[in-house]
């Protein structure tokens, strides 16, 4: 009884140290942001970022790759257009359809940004060896994945 019991610990502790990491990460990020006034939120570069990464994208495959619902991206989305960082445009082929954009003003903000978003990483992972972030990588992708199946 007692092997289970020291289990259902490490379960919850590994659960709330991912949560707290990543929730630490997002409020220093947001603070880094806010230092350098950048303008936006941690929310509105991930979506800059994508768009960075694969520009003319809907907002459903921004929404799949940010893993956020449709109705945040779209709230995020309205806030960088009413910035003049994106532009949603009619796709060719379905005019029913849009494709997200950015903007000369959002590039010049991810070009801003990108490096200070590089040397926060960095901060974070400081201190760990090449074989301990692989191996944080490959614990979190298996969690993940172990995610996708239930």
């Amino acid at each position: 009884m007692n092997t289970l019991l020291n289990i259902d610990k490490k379960e919850q502790l590994f659960g709330f140290l991912i949560e707290r990491t990543a929730k630490k990460m997002k409020q220093a990020f947001a603070k880094e942001l806010l230092t350098n006034e950048a303008g936006i939120t941690v929310d509105q570069w991930v979506i800059l970022n994508i768009l960075n990464e694969d520009n003319g994208i809907s907002q459903f495959e921004i929404a799949k790759k940010a893993y956020k619902d449709a109705p945040t991206v779209t709230r995020i989305i309205d806030l960088l257009e009413s910035k003049s960082f994106i532009e949603r445009k009619a796709a060719k082929n379905d005019r029913r359809r849009f494709e997200i954009h950015l903007r000369h003003e959002g590039k010049n903000v991810v070009k801003k940004i990108l490096p200070l978003a590089k040397a926060f990483r960095r901060r974070c992972y400081e201190g760990l060896s090449d074989r301990e972030l692989k191996s944080l990588e490959k614990t979190m992708n298996t969690i993940f994945e172990n995610l996708n199946l239930s």
